[in-house]
Formats: C-alpha cells, structure tokens, sequence
C-alpha cells in the first residue's frame, strides 16, 4: 500500500483529493435531502391530525346546538 502511495504523482493525489470531496458532498446533499422530506411528511401528518381534529370539534359543537 505505502509503494502504491508513493507512485502517485501531484495530480494523481489531487483527482483522488476531489473525488473523495465530491462523494462526500453528495452524501451530504442526500442527508439534507432525506430530512426536508422527513419534516415535510412529518408537517403533513400533524396538519393531518389537526384537521381531524378541528372537524370532529366542529361536528361536536353543531350537534350540540
């Protein structure tokens, strides 16, 4: 490993130094991606459950009129 290290030339380390930074870019692209749509999903299903909410509290008041 140490001679195949010591064969790489400048620009052999500084396309290797940037594709390593590329990859880890994307990977954090992918995570922030995952949780915009996890809190999306996640707003979706409390508006859901309010929505429920107000209308079973709305049905409740005009039955009670």
């Amino acid at each position: 490993m140490l001679r195949k290290t010591q064969d790489l030339n400048e620009t052999q380390i500084e396309v290797f130094d940037l594709m390593v930074g590329f990859e880890e870019e994307e990977q954090m692209s992918r995570k922030k991606l995952a949780s915009r749509r996890a809190l999306r999903a996640r707003r979706a299903i409390e508006k859901r459950q309010e929505d429920k909410e107000l209308s079973a509290n709305i049905d409740e008041c005009w039955f009670d009129e």
